[in-house]
């Protein structure tokens, strides 16, 4: 083997630079690094057998240029928010409340849970994970006899006191126009350490003296927006 040593090869003016012929083998031997400084074209690239394919170094940064798109036709893992924890709760019966009380709702079901602590005997559902958060509650109010239900107001509770932002909650009230049952929906985002918890309240005003929460259509869940502001 004959060995040439250059420090560059440029192609004669008006060509391109052609490494080898058509079923010629190339080897670049253990040690040695390929450095491309300029642009490359290929339709595929595949990982050597039983190695996992590197793009870059730690530290290098890869550009997208405007009108470029990327197409995923396998799994992709890393990017973008994965918006876990989450959870989605209900109710597996009705409740009933005081009238006009303060009452924590009994979610104690889970419909599913990615992460975090959904606890159905106390009814609160821990993150585990430090972050923002979207809440979204229902509450179907219901007093049990037609034109009774005067008002029904939800609450988000953490660490066993309403939300700052939310300390009212959200109340519906009907005033003069009675109704026997009526949703009320609670949408709010809170920032979270990892060990807090959240519950949901309600207080359901009515005439008849015995409202409750219609299980059907009430609900509790959450999802992480991020994991920083």
């Amino acid at each position: 083997m004959s060995l040439l040593n250059v420090n560059k090869v440029d192609p004669a003016t008006g060509t391109a630079l052609e490494i080898g012929t058509s079923g010629d083998t190339i080897t670049v031997p253990t040690g040695a690094g390929l450095t491309v400084t300029d642009e490359v074209k290929t339709n595929k690239i595949s990982p050597a057998t039983g190695t996992a394919f590197a793009l870059g170094d730690s530290g290098d940064t890869f550009t997208v240029p405007s009108g470029a798109t990327i197409v995923n036709s396998g799994t992709a893992t890393g990017f973008g928010e994965s918006n876990n924890p989450s959870f989605s709760a209900k109710m597996s019966a009705h409740q009933g409340v005081g009238d006009n009380v303060t009452t924590k709702v009994e979610f104690d079901t889970v419909n599913f849970q990615t992460s975090g602590t959904y606890d159905t005997t106390n009814y609160r559902w821990t993150p585990g994970v430090a972050g923002n958060y979207q809440f979204m509650i229902n509450i179907v109010g219901d007093s049990q006899a037609t034109a009774n239900l005067y008002a029904i107001t939800v609450k988000l509770y953490k660490n066993g006191s309403a939300i700052p932002e939310q300390s009212d909650g959200v109340n519906f009230n009907f005033v003069d126009n009675y109704a026997r049952q009526a949703p009320v929906s609670f949408n709010v985002t809170d920032t979270s350490d990892a060990d807090d918890y959240y519950e949901v309240f309600t207080a359901i005003n009515d005439t008849s003296g015995t409202p409750q929460v219609f299980k059907y259509g009430s609900y509790f869940s959450a999802f992480l927006i991020s994991t920083s502001a």
